[in-house]
């Protein structure tokens, strides 16, 4: 009896110290942030992607499974409500005592307010047509330096949540911002040529990446990626491809071009495709640098023809 009795005790203490070791269960919003986050937890656990596969987070319904994740997770990173609208009701009814990383809350960040006005001007056609697409923008992942201050940000939380790792967050932390700086300067050379060279974007995504880079973009066909536009949008677009010399207008995966084929036609304007989410690349601590790299060559490749 005495040798069972020191058994259970025995396996109950291995149980213990087991659940004192698991890391965090981590759930992440889009894949963008999933990366950065990734990369921090290398070689400790692999945080939850909560939406993948090219789906749009503009417009996206929680299923039951994920609904779970987000209550069995300690940590939810998210961005903010101008990027996934869907999650803000949901996040305010979590456990009081898990950690939420709100992206666009963080000290530090740069946040730039949504384009109004001259060639980013919203278009009101039509009631239906018209969507209140926020005050800020929340793309703020295409601009390096916030993907930094996403890095460090994630550093500090989980070395407070789980102190048994923080050397190896500490370590990752590091890496990734030496891997941000070998990439930020890449792309300022690659892109430098064609900073001048104007170009129209499907919707408007790529603010952050457009200052950061000091590029030349003369408007989006749309400012809000899920409505249509108009005859008349349309036809004051062609006009503007035609005035300012357009060189290239460009999609996105998860989109189709028929209206990018619609204001081109007749033109030279070639039609290229960008990628902010990381649509066709594999999820994971490498899914950033790709991306971002791939933006660089999209943009380089049309604009340089």
């Amino acid at each position: 009896m005495i040798r069972q009795s020191f058994i259970f005790t025995a396996f109950l203490l291995l149980a213990l110290t087991a659940q004192a070791n698991e890391a965090p269960r981590v759930v992440v919003s889009i894949s963008p942030i999933h990366s950065l986050v990734s990369g921090v937890m290398d070689g400790v656990a692999e945080p939850e992607l909560l939406l993948g596969g090219g789906r749009s987070p503009h417009s996206y319904l929680l299923k039951p499974s994920q609904m779970r994740s987000l209550q069995q997770a300690d940590v939810v990173v998210w961005v903010g409500e101008s990027v996934e609208g869907f999650l803000a009701k949901t996040v305010v009814s979590l456990d009081k005592e898990k950690i939420i990383i709100k992206m666009m809350d963080v000290q530090g960040m740069l946040i730039l307010s949504s384009r109004e006005g001259g060639t980013w001007e919203r278009q009101h056609e039509d009631p239906h047509e018209s969507h209140d697409h926020g005050d800020t923008d929340g793309h703020l992942w295409l601009d390096p330096t916030n993907a930094g201050r996403i890095v460090e940000t994630m550093v500090i939380h989980l070395n407070g949540l789980d102190p048994q790792n923080a050397e190896v967050y500490r370590a990752n932390g590091r890496r990734l911002q030496q891997q941000l700086t070998v990439l930020d300067q890449r792309l300022s050379q690659r892109l430098a040529p064609v900073r001048h060279i104007p170009y129209l974007v499907f919707h408007d995504a790529y603010q952050y990446f457009e200052r950061h880079y000091q590029l030349n973009p003369v408007g989006a066909l749309m400012v809000d990626a899920e409505h249509k536009p108009g005859a008349r949008r349309l036809k004051e677009i062609r006009e503007r491809l035609r005035q300012k010399n357009v060189r290239c207008v460009f999609s996105e995966p998860q989109f189709q071009e028929k209206f990018l084929k619609v204001i081109t036609e007749g033109s030279d304007i070639d039609i290229a495709t960008l990628d902010p989410m990381g649509v066709d690349i594999a999820p994971g601590k490498g899914l950033y640098f790709e991306m971002m790299a791939s933006l660089g060559r999209s943009l380089v490749d049309c604009l340089n023809k």
